[in-house]
């Protein structure tokens, strides 16, 4: 009975080892998806930075399909596709759009909080950006709406004022679009993100210069 019950114990220690292992594992993977992305999106140009995107685009599919339960996986994949698609342009672009639309929905299935809410925040965004029917799904109107909602869980984070920020640009609602641009350029730095953060904080700084040389 001795044996027996240390065997357990052990299997059970051993399944929860395994367990661990794996959910670090699957953190380091999307730890190298986030900081990939900055290194593309912010440091490389031209057809070097395509193919790099391409590249990711790869691993972050291949992650999500790894674990497909894992909203921030999807999200990952969503974001790495949407600005591929923005970096790439043309009719390929919405292609590439179309899908991280399809990952960012799932993953708001999966769970809408997840990571302060960025599945809103990217899908605003490619509301925002992507052209209306019959050429593709663009929408003013729920752009807004999802962005909101974005700001609603996480309303002082870097990310959600600024996309919210302009998109008021955008739409020519200045006053609007100072106060969430000034929120995200004094938002908190998140840790171990320093390239995004940087990088974010540029395009700040370039979407107030855009919006004072407009009013």
């Amino acid at each position: 009975m001795k044996l027996k019950y240390t065997f357990l114990l052990l299997s059970l220690f051993a399944g929860g080892f395994c367990s661990v292992q794996l959910a670090a594992q699957e953190a380091s993977e999307l730890f190298h998806l986030q900081q990939r992305w900055a290194e593309i999106n912010y440091q490389l140009e031209g057809k070097t930075k395509l193919s790099a995107f391409a590249q990711l685009v790869a691993e972050a599919e291949e992650l999500a399909s790894s674990e497909p339960n894992l909203a921030e996986n999807w999200i990952w994949s969503g974001i790495i596709k949407s600005t591929y698609a923005g970096a790439r342009g043309g009719l390929g672009a919405l292609g590439l759009a179309k899908q991280a639309k399809a990952d960012l929905e799932r993953a708001l299935d999966i769970d809408a909080n997840a990571l302060n809410g960025s599945s809103y925040t990217t899908l605003g965004t490619l509301y925002h950006s992507v052209p209306g029917w019959p050429v593709g799904f663009g929408d003013e109107d729920k752009a807004e709406e999802l962005l909101l909602k974005a700001l609603t869980l996480n309303p002082e984070g870097i990310d959600a004022n600024y996309f919210y920020g302009t998109y008021l640009l955008d739409e020519k609602r200045y006053d609007e679009a100072e106060k969430h641009l000034l929120q995200a350029k004094r938002a908190p730095a998140r840790p171990n993100r320093p390239v995004a953060d940087a990088g974010r904080l540029q395009e700040i700084g370039e979407a107030l210069e855009l919006l004072n040389e407009k009013r």
